[in-house]
Order: structure tokens, then sequence, then C-alpha cells
């Protein structure tokens, strides 16, 4: 679903996208943490059912840190809902809950919504908040790295407008 926007917001600079990726990158943690103990629960219930073989180690653990397979799976599954936190937030309503707290939307450059795949698109030239380093050299446009490449841009809300539901 996209909608414009009534007003013109202003682009936000490198403290206010820092500020908002710090409260993130701790919800990140979470979810993070969360999907972790989720997929260590699935791993030991398949091994208690016999899914999959202890293949003579002592501990669920020792199994999983030795076999590449399942290390990959494991961590794959908790970054895919780190992901999806991201994307689901940015195509819901343009904000993530950081954001939400620093008044800050991610929107396409003419005011609308950004798609899941738009999301999705954002996450790798993202690297991890780095490409927000881009700001800091582009002070008359204020694009970092992933909303050059995505033709998107955060913004700056005004308190009635950052009012709305998440």
């Amino acid at each position: 679903m996209t909608t414009t926007t009534d007003t013109a917001f202003p682009r936000a600079g490198f403290r206010r996208r820092f500020g908002s990726w710090v409260y993130d990158l701790l919800i990140a943690i979470a979810v993070y943490m969360a999907a972790g103990a989720l997929s260590f629960l699935l791993f030991n219930l398949f091994i208690k059912f016999g899914l999959i073989s202890m293949q003579g180690f002592e501990h669920p653990i020792d199994l999983q840190q030795s076999s590449l397979l399942y290390s990959i799976l494991i961590y794959g599954w908790n970054i895919t809902w780190v992901c999806f936190f991201f994307i689901y937030f940015w195509a819901k309503s343009g904000q993530t809950l950081g954001m939400r707290a620093w008044r800050l939307r991610l929107q396409n450059q003419n005011g609308t919504r950004i798609t899941k795949l738009t999301g999705l698109k954002r996450l790798i030239p993202t690297l991890l908040g780095l490409g927000n380093l881009a700001v800091i050299f582009d002070r008359k446009n204020k694009l970092s790295l992933q909303d050059r490449l995505t033709n998107t841009e955060v913004v700056v809300l005004t308190l009635e407008a950052n009012r709305g539901k998440l």
C-alpha cells in the first residue's frame, strides 16, 4: 500500500539517523535473541523426537557448532527474523520503533511508502548502519548509500505527523 504525504518533510541528518540506529540495534539484538531461543528450542525438539541424531555428541550445542549445515540453518533463521523486523516496519509505516522515537520516516523520494521488495534491497547496502556515514559527506542532499541505491529518503517528521499508529 502506498500513500502520498501532504507535506514535504526535511531529510534527516546523520545525528538523528545514528540515534535511531542505536535504538534499533538494541531491538534487533532482542529479536535475534528471541529467534535464537526459538531456533534452539526447535533444534532440541528435533533431537528429542529423533529427527536429528546426536552423532555421539553429549550436548546439542556441540552438535550444532560442529555442523556447518546446522549452524547456517540456525543463524540464518535468526538473521531472517531481524531482516523481517526491519522490512515489516519499513513497509507498514515507514518507521521502526527507533525511527519513531527519533521522529524519522523512511519513504520513497516521491513521498510514498516503500514496498517490501525495496525494504529488502535496502538491507544489503545498509551495511549494519555504515551506509549512513555517506550522509556526513553529503550535507546538501542528506542521502545515505542505501537511499541512493533504492531511490528512498529518511525524513524528519513533525510531532503531529509522528503521532500516527505503527
